[in-house]
């Protein structure tokens, strides 16, 4: 008889542990040592924290493996540096990447202005029009990077159509999987070759650390390492810690957050001084079907978009109480902020407008505070 295997919530506590032992620590200590003793004669047994084999780091890259069903995984210093060496492990100058137009704003700098300096070409394309990614494949092209769900607009993309066409064609199929979590997408089961995540969000679930996750099988991961180990993206032991501890938590936090962003959403989506909300719970939202089948929860992650535009999303900010302004997400305390004046900074009013970010459009990272005292925040900021 095969042994079960273990459920998420079970695997984010207890996955890659290995035997215990009398006196062993349940809580795994904090190894801070940048160095260790080296055998003299040989490489065999080296260790050191920018290599990424360090007593913290393995054990936390062995848990993330578990939980998004890869070979292997790896932790780097943050999530753009998980997305720089993972592609970078992927692509050499003169390929071709197509990448959806729908990123975080961090992303598609790095993929339009560094990466197409280095000699990778890049094609942005609509990931709601349909064939658009056969359309603008070339013989160059290598892979595919997706976001889903969109940060901010909450858009959850269908993986079946594009993980067909990566199969059929023989391409790398990358998936930004930090709206979601494992909790809620694990997009190797849909057909992705490549996982991220920003660990500093929902991975860690504090806001206390940073730090980015690449998963995928074991020979790729080994390039992705190369990659980090020379563009020196290795996280502090302190920041895997505290990645680990925020793991054992993962599964009833966004649980939590999941229930909370429902009944904010749907509370919202009855008040006259909100113009739209965007929540792929909601049944009117362009992808609920899509949710459905991809997701299985509809995340913490909602936006709002005010009657009054940005002078109204101004107001309200500078209004609420418990929800704090600030630009990370996927924590246990509530985060409100605007993407004209964060992670879409960068880019132009017409650019944030064509993939659905309005001046005024206001994301909002739901905690695990009571639902009441947040809907209780949102009624009077509004007033």
């Amino acid at each position: 008889m095969s042994r079960k295997k273990h459920s998420l919530a079970t695997n984010a506590i207890h996955g890659g542990s290995g035997a215990r032992h009398p006196g062993d620590p349940i809580a795994p200590p904090l190894v801070q040592s940048v160095n260790f003793i080296q055998e003299v004669g040989t490489e065999d047994g080296l260790l050191y924290t920018r290599y990424g084999n360090t007593p913290n780091l393995v054990q936390v890259q062995k848990r993330l493996a578990l939980i998004e069903g890869a070979e292997a995984s790896l932790v780097l210093a943050s999530g753009m540096g998980a997305t720089a060496c993972a592609m970078l492990a992927l692509l050499r100058p003169g390929d071709h990447l197509l990448a959806s137009s729908h990123i975080y704003g961090g992303t598609y700098r790095l993929l339009t202005e560094e990466f197409t300096r280095n000699g990778i070409e890049v094609t942005l394309v609509d990931p709601f029009e349909p064939r658009a990614w056969r359309k603008h494949l070339r013989k160059e092209t290598r892979a595919v990077f997706v976001e889903s769900p969109v940060n901010p607009t909450c858009r959850v993309l269908d993986m079946r159509p594009i993980s067909y066409l990566t199969k059929e064609v023989g391409l790398a199929l990358v998936v930004d999987s930090t709206f979601a979590s494992p909790v809620n997408f694990r997009p190797l089961e849909h057909g992705a070759d490549v996982v991220i995540h920003s660990g500093t969000k929902y991975l860690n679930g504090h806001h206390d650390a940073m730090c980015g996750v690449v998963c995928g099988t074991e020979p790729y991961i080994a390039e992705v390492l190369a990659k980090m180990m020379v563009w020196g993206q290795a996280p502090d032991p302190f920041a895997a810690w505290l990645l680990d501890r925020g793991l054992k938590t993962l599964d009833v936090r966004v649980k939590r957050q999941n229930e909370n962003a429902m009944r904010i959403a749907l509370w919202c989506a009855d008040r006259k001084e909100i113009k739209k909300v965007h929540y792929p719970g909601l049944r009117t939202h362009p992808d609920h079907d899509v949710a459905k089948a991809m997701l299985d929860g509809w995340g913490g992650m909602l936006a709002i978009e005010l009657t009054g535009g940005g002078k109204a999303a101004d107001r309200f900010l500078r209004r609420l109480k418990i929800i704090q302004h600030a630009t990370s997400l996927g924590g246990v305390d509530s985060l409100v902020s605007e993407p004209r004046y964060s992670s879409h900074a960068r880019m132009s009013s017409e650019e944030r407008s064509r993939i659905g970010i309005p001046d005024g459009f206001t994301r909002i990272s739901v905690g695990i505070e009571d639902a009441d005292d947040l809907i209780a925040d949102i009624e009077q900021a509004l007033k």
